[in-house]
C-alpha cells in the first residue's frame, strides 16, 4: 500500500492502468453503506477499466478506515481522507482533481442512487453526444421513491426555480448523480464554486450551451446512517442559485453583509427610542464641539445595532466561519473596532465631498447634496468594513 499526502487529505493509491471511468463518492459517516456500495459497483463495472475514489471528510465513525480496508483488497479503490476541508461539493471537486479516468461519475454513498444505470450512463458518454449525463428522477424510468409530500414539493419547487433562473437544459438539475467528461471538469475548474449547494448546478449553470443527456432512475430509501439534510439546505440553495446567476456582478457574501447592515438602521432607531424611554442621560462635556451635548440614547442605539449586525453576520453572512463559544467575544471585539473605523470613514468621505463643493453643478439643492454625499460615505464605509471583517473578524481559512 502506498500513501501520499495531497493537499488537505491523505491519498491511498494502488491503480497503475488508466481507467475509463472514475467513480467519485463523497462520504461522511457512511461506514455501513460503503462495503455494500463497493460490492455493487464492482459487479456493474466489471466490463470497464475503472477506479473508485472515496473522498471522506474525516468521519467520526471511521468511514475512511473501512474504505482503506476495502482498498487493500481491490487496487481500483482510492481513499482520500480530508483532514481540514468539509463539504459535499468541495469533496467532489477534490476527487475530480485527483481522478485519472476519461469520465468522472459522481454518486452518493447512501445507496439511494441506483448503480445499475451506471453502464448505460457511461455508454451515453462514450457515444460522444453529451458533456454530462444525469441520473434523473423526473424523466421516463425515474421517480422519487418514498419521499414525503413536503420533501417532494420542496424539490420540485427548487427545480422549477432553478430552471427559471438558469439556462439549465436538464429536467433534474437538483440531482447528485451524474457523469461528466474530464475535459469539462478542467474547463470549469476555475469557474465553479466548490462550496456550492449542488455541484451539478455549478457545472451546468456556469457552462451554457453544453450538451446534457438524462437517464431515469428511482430514488431509493436510505437504510443505514442519517440523512445530511438540515435547516440550512434552503439557505444554501438560494445562495448557490444567486451566486451562479449574479455572483460575477456582486458576491452573495457582500450582498448578505449589506442586507444585514440595512437591518441595523431599524435596530439603531429602535435602540434610540428605547434609550429615550429608559431616560438615559444627556451629558454636556464642553469638549466635543458640535457633538455636544452627548445623548446616551443615541450611543445606546448605535451599540445595539452593532451587536445585532455582529450576531446576524455571524450566523448568516459568515456562517461557514462563524464564531462559537469564547471566540464570539473576541469576534465581537474586532467587529466593534471595525465599526468605529467605518464610522470614521463615513464621516471623512462625507466631509471631503461636502466641504470641497463636489457635485455642486450636479445637485444644486444643498439638502439633497448632503444626503447624496452621506450616501457615498455609507457606501465607502460598508465596503471598508466588509473588507476588514472578511480579513480580520471572520478571517477566511
Amino acid at each position: 500500500m502506498k500513501r501520499y499526502k495531497q493537499g488537505n487529505f491523505n491519498l491511498v493509491y494502488f491503480m497503475k492502468e488508466k481507467p475509463t471511468v472514475s467513480v467519485i463518492i463523497p462520504t461522511y459517516n457512511e461506514k455501513e453503506n460503503i462495503p455494500i456500495l463497493i460490492k455493487k459497483l464492482e459487479t456493474v463495472l466489471s466490463k470497464y477499466t475503472y477506479e473508485i475514489l472515496i473522498v471522506d471528510d474525516n468521519s467520526p465513525d471511521l468511514t475512511w478506515e473501512t474504505a482503506e480496508k476495502l482498498a487493500e483488497k481491490n487496487p481500483r479503490i482510492r481513499v482520500m481522507r480530508r483532514i481540514s476541508e468539509r463539504g459535499l461539493s468541495s469533496a467532489v471537486v477534490s476527487g475530480m482533481s485527483a481522478a485519472s479516468g476519461d469520465y468522472f461519475a459522481v454518486m452518493d454513498a447512501d445507496l439511494q442512487h441506483d448503480e445499475a444505470i451506471l453502464p448505460s450512463m457511461i455508454e451515453e458518454m462514450r457515444k460522444g453526444g453529451c458533456d454530462i449525463c444525469v441520473g434523473s428522477r423526473t424523466v421516463s424510468g425515474g421517480g422519487y421513491g418514498e419521499w414525503s409530500k413536503i420533501r417532494l414539493f420542496m424539490s420540485k419547487a427548487a427545480t422549477l426555480l432553478t430552471r427559471i433562473m438558469l439556462p439549465v437544459p436538464v429536467n433534474d438539475p437538483m440531482s447528485g448523480y451524474f457523469i461528466i467528461t474530464r475535459k469539462l471538469f478542467h474547463q470549469s475548474a476555475e469557474k465553479i464554486n466548490p462550496r456550492g449547494f449542488k455541484i451539478l448546478m455549478e457545472f451546468i449553470g456556469r457552462n451554457p450551451g453544453i450538451k446534457v443527456k438524462e437517464t431515469g432512475f428511482t430514488f431509493r430509501t436510505r437504510q443505514y446512517g442519517e440523512t445530511k439534510l438540515s435547516g440550512s439546505v434552503i439557505r444554501n440553495f438560494l445562495i448557490s442559485l444567486y451566486d451562479i446567476r449574479f455572483g460575477k456582478f456582486i458576491s452573495y457574501q457582500f450582498l448578505l453583509y449589506a442586507l444585514v447592515g440595512s437591518t441595523g438602521v431599524f435596530v439603531n432607531l429602535g435602540g434610540f427610542f428605547l434609550g429615550e424611554m429608559m431616560g438615559l442621560p444627556v451629558i454636556h462635556t464642553g469638549m466635543l464641539g458640535n457633538l455636544d451635548p452627548l445623548y446616551f440614547s443615541v450611543l445606546f442605539g448605535i451599540e445595539i445595532s452593532i451587536l445585532s449586525n455582529y450576531i446576524l453576520n455571524n450566523f448568516i453572512t459568515f456562517y461557514e466561519y462563524r464564531h462559537k463559544g469564547k471566540s464570539m467575544i473576541s469576534g465581537f471585539f474586532f467587529f466593534q473596532l471595525i465599526s468605529i473605523v467605518g464610522l470614521l470613514v463615513q464621516t471623512g468621505v462625507f466631509l471631503l465631498f461636502q466641504n470641497n463643493g463636489f457635485f455642486t453643478d450636479l445637485i444644486a439643492d444643498e439638502a439633497l447634496r448632503k444626503i447624496f454625499n452621506n450616501l457615498l460615505g455609507i457606501i465607502a464605509a460598508t465596503a471598508t468594513n466588509y473588507f476588514l471583517n472578511v480579513n480580520i473578524t471572520w478571517k477566511q481559512r
